[in-house]
């Protein structure tokens, strides 16, 4: 994997606070964490990168969590609510949903993964913006 490459990479993680990273890229695999205010790269040597320590500010009180589950994003990449531009959404807001249904696209690396509810229930909101990029853990959608 070429240097440049490598850089890319570290650049988008640090835009969109991934901690940690795998790719595997033919005879190359390539795992990036995020450690404190260091990026560690492996195999090949890569500059650490400091991030700047943010000021520590007084946490929030923490507020009632809304009923239901969370159905999170298993991955990186970009969020899309329906299978092609124009087309109905896959869930919206009141529809009733089944272990298994898709209920929407993350395209990571050029790929369009379909992410199945993991839980059945009636979808109360949706987290995310269409086409915008979500992290992994990030909640998408909630089930009541």
């Amino acid at each position: 994997m070429k240097p440049d490459k490598v850089e890319q990479i570290l650049a988008m993680m640090k835009e969109f606070g991934v901690a940690e990273l795998e790719l595997e890229d033919g005879d190359h695999r390539l795992a990036v964490r995020m450690q404190g205010a260091t990026v560690v790269a492996a195999p090949q040597p890569v500059a650490a990168v400091q991030q700047a320590a943010a000021p520590a500010a007084a946490p929030p009180a923490p507020a009632a969590p809304p009923a239901g589950e969370v159905v999170k994003s298993p991955m990186v990449g970009t969020f899309y609510r329906s299978p092609k531009p124009g087309a109905a959404p896959f869930a919206k807001v009141g529809d009733s949903v089944a272990v298994g249904a898709t209920l929407c696209i993350i395209e990571a690396m050029k790929l369009m993964n379909e992410i199945e509810s993991d839980v059945a229930g009636t979808i109360a909101e949706v987290l995310v913006e269409d086409g915008q990029p979500v992290q992994f853990g990030q909640p998408l959608f909630r089930v009541s």
